[in-house]
């Protein structure tokens, strides 16, 4: 794939933020800055654009390899497709039960299967990517507009008719419940609900087709033009405005992933993608974004990096307690809780960005 240097800064910052908001030293109340929360419920934080931003990203790579797809078999598209976004989903459910084993009492008991999450953030990412993949095959770009109508309206018209916008009596959490069992499900809000359940996923797929349309808007053509970067800028805008008329009947929701919260993230994520060209391509002293190249070189193997790093300092303990919450308490609290929990953060995103920037500097790209 030919590389798109705004492309790979987009991807850079979106992974760079996910891995402060994910590693913070505790999540304790009161001991996080209030822009690395997600929402409680309704509304908007610039967490909440972090997943949708990575989806986007996944779509916008399409537009660059679509043509390699024009001289294959409908069977060997589908073939790497699928096999693709088996890759993904079934490592993000190993991650999901790694490291097989939890202390219970003092003693290493194993980590039973039935109470193992079956979707989460990656398991979200290999399912948009092959029903989109799929899609964007078979679909041109007009029919792809109207196929993300019909999914986000569809969606809509499912939650209002079935259920309400709350936690407990949303249509997608039954739908979930009744599929996957509660054993199965996220239960960080207290009562089984996953925010990358089963019905959910079907507007978050409409991420991934905005970024395969700008995308494609970006490199259509000899060039990019001044007046195209404007267009995308102005169409971001648009979409954003449209949420929030959308939002006054189906709240802006990142758990929910509504359709006013899709057009709302696809709006920004064009906003930024015309910002970044503009300061890298058109600004008359271009601003270096190096830093954010080496994570957007490598952004599924560093993501997972962190996951990883995080998984075996969480199990492994220091006088009782494990690695990480030491870690933050003798090293990084004196700062404050709020300052050492970003400190903390920013250290990890710091050791992953170490390796990428060593694999950067062998040539080495990962991919999955």
């Amino acid at each position: 794939m030919q590389r798109f240097k705004a492309l790979d800064v987009f991807r850079g910052m979106t992974v760079c933020l996910m891995i402060i908001v994910n590693t913070p030293g505790t999540w304790k109340a009161g001991h996080i800055f209030a822009p690395f929360l997600h929402a409680p419920w309704h509304g908007f934080t610039p967490t909440d654009l972090v997943f949708p931003s990575f989806l986007f990203a996944v779509g916008t790579s399409f537009a660059f390899v679509k043509s390699r797809w024009a001289d294959k078999t409908i069977s060997d598209v589908f073939g790497k497709i699928a096999k693709r976004a088996f890759i993904i989903f079934t490592i993000g459910y190993f991650f999901s039960w790694f490291p097989f084993v939890k202390w219970a009492d003092g003693e290493l008991v194993g980590k039973a299967f039935e109470n193992t999450r079956f979707i989460g953030v990656l398991g979200r990412i290999g399912l948009c990517y092959f029903f989109a993949a799929i899609l964007i095959f078979y679909l041109n770009k007009r029919q792809l507009i109207i196929a993300s109508g019909v999914l986000l309206f569809g969606y809509w018209g499912l939650m209002y008719g079935f259920g309400d916008y709350t936690l407990e009596n949303n249509f997608a959490r039954t739908i979930d419940l009744w599929v996957m069992g509660d054993s199965h499900m996220y239960h960080g809000e207290g009562i089984a609900f996953d925010p990358e359940g089963i019905l959910s996923t079907f507007p978050a797929i409409v991420n991934v087709i905005g970024g395969y349309l700008a995308g494609a808007y970006i490199i259509m053509g000899k060039e990019i033009s001044y007046e195209k970067v404007a267009k995308l800028f102005l169409y971001g805008c648009l979409l954003m405005a449209l949420s929030y008329v959308w939002d006054l009947g189906f709240p802006i929701n990142k758990k929910l992933w509504t359709s006013s919260y899709v057009l709302l993230t696809v709006g920004i994520n064009l906003a930024m993608m015309a910002s970044l060209i503009y300061a890298i391509d058109f600004k008359p002293k271009p601003i270096s974004f190096n830093f954010f190249e080496v994570f957007g070189k490598n952004p599924l193997f560093i993501y997972l990096l962190s996951i990883f790093l995080v998984k075996v300092i969480s199990f492994f303990k220091i006088g009782g307690k494990s690695i990480y919450a030491w870690s933050y308490e003798n090293l990084f609290l004196w700062m404050g809780p709020k300052t050492g929990s970003l400190a903390f953060a920013i250290l990890v995103m710091l050791i992953c960005w170490s390796v990428g920037k060593w694999l950067d500097r062998k040539k080495i790209y990962i991919r999955v």
